[in-house]
């Protein structure tokens, strides 16, 4: 069987060049891209308990305009996170600096493990890698204010009726969607085969 799909797509492939190589850049790339957002969603959910109430009750956001929105008053931030209270006005894991910690870290572990998996397997690139890997880390901080900004909207919200494990994971889908739409043709660009 595995001999069979190797042929079939080896034929493929010689009859079209051009298709079969962006099908493979795209299966791979998703496969890479769903492995890291695996990892960070880890990152997300567990670092946070790691650091403690401390960081979790220390607020970090800017620019911290209010905003209203579904009857629901807060800030809205492109860099940190709200301090999450529960319904007795107690620090929970899963806002705050610790929060914000926890996102980039996750964030930033996942790019440093994805980069040379997509440079070297998905594109096989041979490029300047220096050059590449400043192109993906300013794709990377682009990528996580963006995220930022959006979560900022919906998160403070989620943080009073969800779990940290379920807002983690729309969290997670949210950065992990984002990032692969915006990567994928960052990749395009930065990785050219030699």
């Amino acid at each position: 069987m595995k001999t069979l799909i190797k042929e079939r797509w080896m034929a493929f492939g010689e009859r079209h060049p051009k298709l079969s190589k962006i099908l493979y850049q795209i299966l791979y790339f998703y496969i890479f891209s769903m492995s890291v957002t695996v990892f960070q969603y880890l990152v997300f959910t567990f670092m946070p308990y790691l650091l403690g109430k401390e960081l979790a009750g220390r607020e970090f956001m800017w620019p911290q305009i209010q905003v209203t929105l579904l009857g629901h008053s807060y800030k809205w931030n492109i860099l940190g996170y709200e301090v999450a209270r529960n319904e007795f006005g107690e620090v929970m894991i899963g806002g705050g600096l610790g929060y914000f910690l926890s996102y980039e870290v996750g964030s930033f572990l996942a790019q440093c493990i994805n980069f040379p998996l997509q440079r070297n397997i998905t594109f096989k690139s041979h490029g300047n890698v220096y050059y590449q890997g400043m192109w993906y880390f300013i794709a990377w901080v682009l990528i996580s204010l963006v995220c930022n900004a959006i979560n900022g909207l919906w998160l403070p919200i989620a943080q009073e009726y969800f779990s940290i494990q379920v807002y983690n994971l729309l969290v997670t889908v949210i950065t992990g969607g984002v990032s692969m739409i915006i990567y994928f043709a960052v990749f395009k660009i930065i990785f050219p085969e030699e």
